[in-house]
């Protein structure tokens, strides 16, 4: 769990320095955005691949040194004096990265009987449900009180101590000791960074350049397009794919990936949306949202013994219903949000989305890997972890879409309902002429009246689209709740013991 929360906590950390990394290295905000993406990028290609790499050099040996390329390359990244070398330092960063989010997941469900896994995945959620809440608040109060750079060096204690531990306490099952690995699949890797790439690239940069206004998305699109097919053809017909894709027959493991999906869809939205929602509109700065919005980590904690107890005394499927019908509800509390609420108007609302999240991933892990067989696990992990990643993605994506091209559409819809020649409209508009007179130079007051009447219909116009992003989040999770019933219920053999 330590590599996993190091890994995780890292990203949501470094989304908050990006200003100060661009005034530091004389960069835009767009070229220090490439931060961000060349991690993702690097990251989502060794996900997938991690299982044949942990076959091919024994899966501990591979975490350690994946843990302390980690460490190491943040080092580097801290101490970067130009946007050329952190970037490369970045790119080393998430290839080690990549790899311990699911390698750390295959330990740990292949270390408990499958009645057991539900306490492992609540100890394992601590690293990836309550990271990207804790990441903000730290990375705020880091970067304001220190330096940007100490986003980056307070992975080195953790990846010590995590390496540490490693090497202490974990060990290989039989079946990774004694595999035999095919050579490397070259074609599999080559097309799965192409896919994975472009497919990144795409989703960071979108927005930004008018998604497919763009002539270079239309062709990153098409890339993305085939390379895909062009994978999934090929990990299917290859006698020894690095990435083997025929695990998705599995009904349970498919449905999980597919909820996987969503539930990336709902969070991460959720989790960039919110903080946002305090920035733009209520002044909030990024350390002060980070607090605001930190009680959500405090629901997942004390969910965690809760889920890690009922995981093993009820079906799965009603924990997973209760996880995203509540997170439902709680969007649905976040679209009535206003310009006049207090810090604590939304306290309970954010414990209640944190505690929701933990009945939502711990199930939701321990039913997809339920039907499986413990020499499955290591590379469904990967695809699984891949998955989740992409739906991220994706939601922040789809957020920051919705956020600009929905306030544009609210902002004139404000307009053709106000009228200009309305009456009460010219008298509000005179009144606040007359008022900023008398406070300034009266030949001013027109332009500034008109100025500040602008600046409330974008403040009006943003605020329903931040509604909007909380009940379409809140609509993906009601469909999940249809969804959690294609799992078939597992029945644990008793007496079942664990890999090892």
């Amino acid at each position: 769990m330590l590599a996993t929360f190091m890994e995780v906590l890292d990203t949501a950390i470094v989304a908050v320095a990006l200003p100060y990394i661009a005034g530091s290295l004389s960069a835009s905000t767009s070229e220090a955005t490439w931060v961000l993406t060349s991690y993702l990028i690097a990251n989502a290609v060794i996900l997938p691949a991690s299982n044949w790499f942990a076959l091919r050099f024994g899966r501990k040996r591979f975490l350690i040194v994946c843990v302390l390329i980690f460490t190491v390359a943040s080092f580097c990244c801290g101490a970067a004096p130009s946007l050329g070398l952190i970037l490369l330092a970045r790119i080393v960063q998430g290839a080690g990265g990549g790899a311990l989010q699911p390698l750390s997941q295959a330990i740990l469900l292949e270390s408990f009987e499958p009645s057991k896994r539900g306490m492992a995945m609540a100890v394992f959620a601590f690293g990836v449900v309550v990271a990207p809440v804790l990441g903000p608040t730290l990375g705020g109060w880091l970067t304001d009180t220190f330096s940007w750079r100490y986003a980056f060096y307070i992975n080195i204690p953790v990846g010590i101590l995590a390496a540490f531990m490693i090497g202490r306490f974990v060990e290989d099952p039989s079946y990774v000791r004694n595999a035999k690995v095919g050579k490397f699949d070259n074609l599999g890797f080559g097309l799965l960074a192409v896919w994975t790439g472009c497919l990144q690239v795409m989703l960071d940069k979108g927005q930004e350049v008018d998604w497919f206004g763009a002539t270079w998305l239309r062709f990153a699109a098409i890339g993305f397009g085939v390379a895909l097919i062009w994978f999934i053809a090929h990990c299917l017909r290859a006698k020894a794919p690095m990435v083997d894709l025929r695990v998705l027959c599995d009904q349970n493991f498919a449905v999980g990936c597919l909820l996987m999906v969503l539930f990336g869809l709902c969070v991460y939205s959720t989790i960039t949306v919110l903080p946002l929602f305090y920035q733009e509109l209520l002044g909030y700065t990024a350390f002060t949202a980070g607090i605001v919005v930190f009680p959500r980590g405090i629901g997942a904690i004390v969910a965690m013994p809760v889920i890690g107890y009922l995981g093993a005394k009820l079906d799965a499927r009603y924990l997973l219903t209760f996880g995203f019908f509540v997170f439902g509800i709680m969007s649905l509390i976040f679209g009535n949000v206003n310009l006049s609420i207090s810090p604590t108007t939304l306290l309970w609302p954010i414990i209640i989305t944190g505690f929701a999240l933990s009945f939502v991933f711990v199930p939701i892990t321990t039913e997809s890997y339920g039907t499986l067989r413990n020499e499955q696990i290591g590379n469904a992990s990967g695809i699984f972890n891949l998955v989740r990643n992409i739906g991220g993605s994706v939601g922040i994506s789809l957020a920051q879409t919705l956020l600009t091209r929905r306030s544009a559409v609210h902002q004139n819809e404000i307009i053709n309902y106000v009228a200009r020649s309305q009456e009460w409209f010219q008298q509000q508009t005179a009144s606040l002429s007359a008022f900023l007179g008398r406070a300034a130079n009266p030949a001013n007051a027109l332009p500034r009246t008109q100025a500040a009447l602008y600046q409330e219909l974008g403040q009006q116009a943003l605020l329903w689209a931040f509604v909007d992003v909380f009940r379409w989040t809140a609509i993906l999770c009601f469909v999940s709740v249809a969804l959690v019933w294609l799992f078939r219920k597992i029945k644990h053999a008793p007496g079942s013991v664990a890999a090892h």
